[in-house]
Order: C-alpha cells, then structure tokens, then sequence
C-alpha cells in the first residue's frame, strides 16, 4: 500500500523547485496527468502518441520523470513497488 505524506504541498513562488528537490530526494513522488499531446515535455523520446488518450507519469521530487502509464492505479503501484512516498502538489 502507498504512504501519504503526511503534509499536502502547495507549490506557491516560496516554495522553488530547488527546496523540493532538496526536501524529498530519492524518496518523494507525484503522479501527473498528462494528454498525449503534452507527454513529448517529460518524455521527448516517446512520438506518435494518439491523441484524446489520458496517461499518467510519476515524477521524483526534482522532476525527473520515472514511469509513463495509461492508468492511475499503475502509477500508486509503481510508487508502491519504488518505495516512495506519494505527495500531492496544489
């Protein structure tokens, strides 16, 4: 089972990219929702994708994008299966 953090971020201009990074390396994740025609920002080796479709990335605490799905429930597994801790990001 996913652990919460216990804390709901709320990304505001104090809150930097580099504090986030900093705050939850190698141990904090989010899952994103993207369209087919927004993955090519976090994925540029992925092309061809048809469009209308939703998927969902799972994104490190410093942006690195990890895994690319088409459905939520596998992105919490992934989370899971990595040992991270899932955080939401307002």
């Amino acid at each position: 089972m996913c652990t919460w953090h216990e804390e709901v971020l709320t990304v505001e201009e104090s809150l930097k990219d580099f504090e986030l990074e900093a705050w939850g390396e190698g141990e904090l994740a989010y899952i994103k929702q993207l369209k087919a025609k927004d993955v090519a920002e976090l994925f540029p080796q992925l092309g061809g994708l048809p469009e209308g479709i939703d998927l969902y990335a799972v994104v490190s605490a410093d942006g690195t994008p990890m895994v690319l799905t088409d459905s939520r429930s596998a992105a919490l597994e992934n989370v899971e299966e990595s040992d991270l801790e899932l955080v939401t990001l307002h």
